[in-house]
């Protein structure tokens, strides 16, 4: 990859990693640059979802003391969380490429919907919370336990292990559906599970790699890791200060600007 390549990246990485810490879906930055740039969509997947680990490290380390408290009552859901990166992660390894080249503009789309209308979501799931409130105030009940949870945890990390792009959204609507915690409250727990299924998919694509199963873009891979190091860390605090429309707004740009582009 060219210099210019490289600092591109590097600011899709440091975007990506502030619009995670403030709204999520910052790989609808980074996977539609290494596409434009010629990468073949599984190549593209599995580079972008090694390079964005540091940025859902970041935001674990900042709800870290609300996540010891929680720890407790979240192992259930990271077992569940990893069998799904794994399961999620074959999969596309396991895809055909032209299979590849038409499911992912497809998952883009669906992720480009759920950053829309990502505040109805958010409405939604606030009007659940008052209704089912009494209970997640109960401490002697495990708020997140439960089959139907655990069941949906597991498909949204087979989402996430395989595309890895708007999980962060999926999570939170069904974090904040199920155990009537508001948005706010379970949005360190979205972080940890995010970044469950993305170590698990990064280790299998790095030693599918190795394999030569894999083709991931090292060059690629750390430019976008530095930038979303810096993002997750530095750049999460500005993020919060800019008015979520706008972040959504640039998402869906970038994002359709690519979708275009792969179904052209």
């Amino acid at each position: 990859m060219s210099a210019l390549e490289l600092i591109a990246l590097i600011v899709a990485g440091l975007a990506a990693g502030s619009i995670n810490g403030a709204v999520g879906s910052g790989s609808l930055v980074t996977l539609p640059v290494l596409l434009a740039m010629g990468l073949e969509p599984a190549s593209a997947v599995t580079t972008n979802t090694i390079a964005m680990v540091l940025s859902a490290f970041g935001g674990v380390l900042a709800y870290r003391r609300e996540l010891t408290a929680d720890l407790p009552n979240l192992r259930g859901l990271l077992i569940t969380s990893t069998i799904g990166g794994v399961v999620g992660s074959a999969l596309l390894l396991t895809t055909p490429p032209g299979a590849i080249r038409i499911i992912v503009p497809t998952l883009i789309a669906f992720a480009l919907l759920l950053v829309i209308f990502q505040p109805r979501v958010a409405k939604w799931v606030r009007s659940r919370s008052v209704s089912t409130g009494e209970a997640a105030l109960d401490p002697t009940v495990n708020p997140y336990d439960g089959t139907s949870l655990r069941a949906s945890i597991a498909g949204c990390s087979i989402y996430g292990g395989y595309f890895a792009a708007a999980q962060g959204v999926i999570l939170l609507g069904v974090l904040g559906a199920f155990t009537g915690k508001p948005m706010g409250e379970v949005n360190g727990v979205k972080n940890l599970l995010t970044l469950t299924v993305n170590v698990t998919a990064a280790v299998v694509f790095t030693v599918s790699h190795f394999l030569g199963q894999a083709n991931v873009v090292w060059s690629a891979t750390a430019a976008i890791a530095l930038g979303a190091a810096i993002g997750g860390y530095a750049g999460g605090h500005l993020a919060k200060r800019v008015p979520p429309w706008a972040l959504r707004t640039l998402i869906v740009i970038i994002a359709a600007t690519a979708l275009i582009r792969e179904l052209v």
